[in-house]
């Protein structure tokens, strides 16, 4: 055996570091709010893909799968940053599919092809796990939302709402006039 690393292994090797900036990128729309210290890309990240999984359940889709999308619906923000809604009128959006294209180049085929294609399903939204996934950002949005407003941040109203108007599922729907009715610690009391 070769003391050489296989080019494939280096390449993940590669992308598993990049991917770990995105627990260093904050999620910049909340400074807006006043937050000083947001979360980051990768805890959003996350809670999206926990919640998509969960939605995904309740829908009767498959919840493996709309968390897979989940998890990657923000990785090029490696390339980008967290780029706020604000920036809309100044800048067009970043095509996720050329970015996931760039950052998956030197990976095998079969991890090439998985990012690749979980990206582009997210993207057109053409499944139930897809809509899953993205109701899932806007709900865990909007879970981030309540919580900094129970901090006593006063200006998320935006959030919550942009995020309730972007839902598709009914799960998605009803699980957020429940969140924006409770406190954020009524699981300590079940």
């Amino acid at each position: 055996m070769s003391d050489a690393l296989p080019e494939s292994d280096a390449a993940l090797a590669a992308f598993g570091y990049e991917l770990g900036i995105l627990k260093r990128i904050r999620r910049s729309g909340w400074w807006q709010a006043g937050i000083r210290d947001p979360e980051s890309v990768g805890e959003h990240s996350l809670r999206a893909a926990q919640l998509a999984g969960l939605l995904a359940a309740e829908e009767g889709a498959d919840p493996a799968r709309a968390a897979y999308l989940a998890i990657w619906h923000d990785s090029q923000e490696t390339r980008t940053g967290d780029l706020p809604h604000t920036v809309r009128p100044y800048l067009t959006k970043p095509d996720p599919r050329a970015i996931t294209e760039d950052q998956t180049a030197n990976l095998s085929p079969a991890a090439r092809d998985s990012v690749r294609e979980a990206i582009d399903e997210y993207e057109n939204a053409s499944t139930i796990e897809a809509r899953c996934a993205k109701d899932a950002d806007k709900l865990e949005m909007l879970l981030q939302a309540v919580e900094y407003r129970e901090q006593g941040v006063q200006r998320v109203e935006g959030w919550i709402e942009s995020a309730r108007k972007g839902l598709t599922t009914d799960t998605a729907h009803r699980v957020a006039e429940a969140a924006v009715t409770m406190s954020p610690l009524a699981w300590r009391e079940r």
